[in-house]
């Protein structure tokens, strides 16, 4: 256990550390995702609707727009959200699970967030047909997206972007 506890503590770690610290940064993104992306709809560019559970559960600020101009500030939103919490990401996994160097910076982010956009794009193909060609729950539908992100993340920054 001291081992694997200071693998998972240092930047020398083995395989199961390596994934674990992974997951933990891909927790720690999506946090911050979620979170930007509802401070934005509800204090930036009106995309929050007075009925929706979370802004109830929250007591958040909903603005009564129509849905139009919600979908598009919904989308201006969340690819805001994806770019500040792909930079969390990217920090926490050059600081605490891959080693950077590979490729020169520029280029390390620049894949860094192609792979990003190649899993989202996946992943969300994958939930669209599960729910349209099985009748899936959206929940586990999104719980497959987030699963096939993961590997396809994990996989191209792990051989591709990063050292180790």
């Amino acid at each position: 256990m001291k081992i694997f506890l200071r693998q998972f503590l240092g930047r020398n770690h083995g395989p199961l550390a390596q994934f674990i610290k992974y997951g933990i940064a891909g927790v720690i993104a999506t946090i911050v995702h979620i979170v930007f992306f509802y401070a934005m709809g509800a204090f930036v560019l009106a995309a929050l609707e007075p009925g929706d559970p979370l802004v109830r559960w929250l007591g958040l600020r909903a603005s009564d727009v129509t849905d139009a101009v919600r979908a598009r500030h919904s989308i201006i939103n969340n690819v805001a959200a994806f770019m500040v919490s792909n930079l969390t990401a990217y920090l926490l996994n050059i600081g605490w699970v891959f080693e950077s160097g590979r490729h020169h910076r520029a280029l390390e982010v620049l894949f860094f967030y192609a792979v990003s956009a190649v899993s989202i794009l996946v992943g969300s193909a994958l939930m669209g047909h599960l729910i349209h060609a099985y009748g899936v729950s959206t929940t586990m539908a999104f719980g497959a997206n987030v699963a096939a992100s993961l590997l396809i993340n994990y996989v191209l920054r792990k051989h591709v972007i990063f050292k180790r």
